[in-house]
């Protein structure tokens, strides 16, 4: 089964199981999202990536330069491990975290939310790649795909308890668009997927064509 029809197969269970009005209420967050053009003002394919140094789950600093110049860096932008999707999400690239280990790359998950709850993302989803604290969404910010939630999204957050004001510890009502990039070893992006829908994700082994694709530049 690909990663979408898992993503959709929980969509549904989802529909069927929320509260009133919530599944609306998201769908709309969604659309409203899309409509405010701010996919077409993130970061793209050929630009600069912004070099950054996060903590990981264990507080150990993660600089990008220190990954790229191992090879390729894959980035994949994490909304917390309250969201399932996201959780499945993670699952489907831990299942080919050996490939692109293979191919010369490394993959690293990002999120806004605290170390804790990274830890618990690692060891309920049986990742073996990192989940790097981005505090407050400040490189999401850089990479033009943090955003505010709706009024009345926030509303439903709080009535299934996610409340990111606290998870952040920053007293915003922000998240990351779901993300997922490539990054070449000078610092272009190679690839870039961003994704105003949290329902709807890239395919893992969409990555492998890119790797490839980079492998051969490198040693023509």
């Amino acid at each position: 089964m690909s990663l979408q029809d898992k993503l959709d197969a929980f969509k549904e269970v989802f529909k069927q199981q929320a509260p009133e009005g919530a599944f609306e209420a998201f769908a709309r967050s969604s659309k409203e999202l899309a409509a405010s053009g701010q996919v077409e003002r993130s970061i793209k394919v050929g630009e600069k990536v912004p070099y950054f140094t996060l903590p990981d789950s264990e507080g150990n600093d993660v600089a990008l330069e220190e990954l790229l110049a191992k090879g390729p860096v894959i980035l994949t932008f994490y909304r917390g491990v309250w969201c399932p999707y996201c959780n499945i999400e993670l699952q489907a690239l831990e299942e080919v975290a050996a490939e692109i280990k293979a191919r010369g790359a490394t993959l690293v998950a990002i999120s806004m939310q605290r170390p804790a709850e990274s830890r618990k993302s690692q060891r309920d989803n049986k990742l073996s790649f990192p989940i790097l604290t981005d505090q407050s969404g400040k490189l999401a910010e850089k990479f033009g795909i943090r955003w505010t939630l709706q009024p009345n999204v926030i509303e439903f957050h709080k009535v299934f308890k996610v409340e990111l004001p606290t998870i952040h510890r920053d007293g915003a009502w922000n998240l990351p668009m779901p993300a997922r990039y490539v990054i070449d070893t000078d610092g272009t992006i190679a690839y870039a997927e961003v994704n105003p829908d949290y329902t709807r994700r890239p395919e893992p082994s969409d990555l492998f064509p890119v790797l490839e694709k980079l492998s051969q530049s490198t040693t023509a």
